[in-house]
């Protein structure tokens, strides 16, 4: 075992781990069909999907990279989530009807209703191809500081390689009561597991002012002397670093993309019981944003007035190039371990691993219900019952589990495909959102235009990212937060124009989307 924790750390974060599986299992004893596996029954309370919606996007690599940032800067991803609040607000008012016209399992339905099957599994396509190599990423990139948490003989114990240890334990964990209880068990246990790195934070930033006999205030004044709580820049940029533009605007469209196109978060509101439940939901996420990153930045700040005054027990590591992390990422886990009493040091670890495995599972549910729903259930044109389609839904949880442990141990042998996996989500959102745009605005029509969108964004945003990486060919650089927004862009403009050129492409009845499933539910 690791010599930073003794009995009474090991045995807390034994009974979590218990304790979170047990939870699952609870869940799990009334899944009969996956209405139940896949949407909760519609009775999950709008403020547990609210916390779960937050849990899901805030993965380990959040909470440790998060305070990296002002360690090493400032403040200035504040302005992101400006974005992050605005497009909740959108999202809510303008998207959340739509999920709720008729019962659906993932917005991509809306393209199948819009433009027919092959919109539907070309989205989702997209999706499940995004959401793997990310969740292989940040399952990979988590174990890095995970690894050096718990030890090299924790988890090498079996595999003999601790960073494969630190995958399997995250992942196979999250299998177990993601397989039992589906989304309601996932739900749940994002809404506990929100609760414990919300605390871990809180008590950091309490507990850090206690080295210093000024308390609060000179942690607080030392930081801002240090530069490290500014966080407006007004200055226009398409390059790094971050401004306010970047978030109003680009972190505006980036989360309307990932909480209304994206099955990993949508899932979740397609839980709730109808639209007032939905907008609650968005709302309350909306509400909790802004203060949880807060929290984690100003942890960093403290930080660095903390180790302005006291030497680094452990050493900073030096990443491997190409991992992904950087040294600064280091520096809350190292403080974790060094500087926390035990037994409170055990619950900081567990804030760790309840972030890590509420993304572990939202990935596993949602490329799951994506996989059966969207593009199984239409291959096999409906046939079988409620209980085939049950088992086939825990059967594909099991495999995207695989699949997520095998690309996240790729991950570090592979120096590209982490680095290409991290921008792979900016290079489809705009492609998804543009699509569900069209689906929900447009008249019905043949799907060409849209796919032609599509596909389009997504060559494009791959030569935006990889091109300024070449001097020679004069492409300036665009920072990834005006991904989602160059991407959907694109999508609708070319889609506009095929429509406009393709002879027949307009064709249909004039109804919309909705109309389309209003008038099936009628005849049903």
């Amino acid at each position: 075992m690791s010599s930073h924790f003794n009995l009474a750390d090991w045995l807390v974060i034994l009974l979590y781990l218990g304790g979170i599986i047990l939870l699952g299992v609870w869940f799990g004893k009334d899944q009969r069909n996956t209405r139940d596996y896949f949407l909760g029954s519609r009775n999950i309370p709008w403020w547990g999907i609210g916390l779960s919606i937050v849990a899901a996007e805030t993965s380990a690599l959040t909470i440790i990279g998060v305070p990296a940032m002002a360690f090493g800067g400032d403040m200035a991803f504040l302005q992101m989530i400006l974005g992050y609040v605005i497009a909740r607000i959108i999202l809510a008012v303008i998207m959340v009807p739509h999920y709720f016209t008729g019962e659906i399992y993932s917005p991509y339905e809306l393209f199948s209703n819009a433009f027919g099957p092959a919109a539907r599994q070309t989205a989702a396509g997209f999706f499940l191809l995004s959401e793997t190599l990310a969740a292989g990423v940040r399952v990979h990139v988590a174990s890095i500081p995970i690894k050096l948490m718990l030890g090299d003989q924790v988890l090498g114990w079996g595999t003999h390689d601790p960073i494969l240890g630190a995958i399997l334990l995250f992942v196979l964990l999250s299998l177990l009561y993601t397989y039992i209880g589906g989304v309601k068990a996932v739900i749940w246990t994002d809404a506990v597991q929100f609760g414990l790195f919300l605390a871990g934070g809180i008590f950091t930033l309490c507990y850090i002012p206690s080295f210093f006999t000024g308390g609060v205030g000179e942690v607080l004044r030392e930081a801002g002397a240090g530069a490290k709580l500014h966080w407006l820049n007004t200055a226009f940029r398409l390059g790094a670093p971050i401004n306010v533009w970047m978030g109003i605007i680009g972190g505006t469209v980036m989360v309307m993309s990932s909480h209304g196109a994206e099955q990993l978060i949508v899932q979740r509101v397609l839980a709730c019981k109808n639209v007032a439940d939905g907008r609650k939901a968005l709302a309350l996420s909306a509400v909790v944003i802004f203060p949880l990153f807060l929290i984690f930045l100003l942890t960093g700040a403290m930080l660095w007035v903390f180790y302005q005054h006291h030497a680094f027990q452990i050493p900073l590591p030096e990443p491997r190039p190409g991992s992904g992390i950087k040294a600064n990422d280091f520096v809350f886990p190292i403080f974790m371990m060094t500087e926390v009493p035990h037994v409170l040091r055990g619950f900081l670890i567990v804030a760790i691993l309840s972030a890590a495995m509420s993304s572990v599972s939202s990935a596993l549910t949602s490329l799951a219900s994506v996989s059966t729903m969207d593009i199984g259930k239409a291959l096999l044109r409906g046939r079988g019952g409620d209980a085939f389609y049950l088992q086939l839904s825990k059967s594909s949880t099991v495999v995207w589990a695989v699949i997520l442990i095998l690309v996240a141990y790729l991950s570090r042998r592979v120096e590209f495909v982490l680095n290409a996996a991290f921008s792979l989500r900016g290079l489809t959102s705009g492609a998804l959102l543009g699509g569900l745009l069209l689906a929900v605005f447009w008249r019905k029509g043949r799907a060409l235009p849209v796919l032609c969108g599509m596909v389009t964004s997504l060559l494009v945003m791959t030569a935006v990212q990889v091109l300024p990486k070449y001097p020679g060919t004069g492409v300036p650089e665009v920072f990834w937060p005006w991904y989602a927004l160059l991407g959907t862009t694109i999508t609708l403009g070319v889609a506009f124009l095929v429509r406009a050129l393709l002879p027949g492409s307009q064709s249909g009845d004039g109804r919309s989307a909705a109309d389309e499933v209003a008038e099936r539910r009628t005849r049903k």
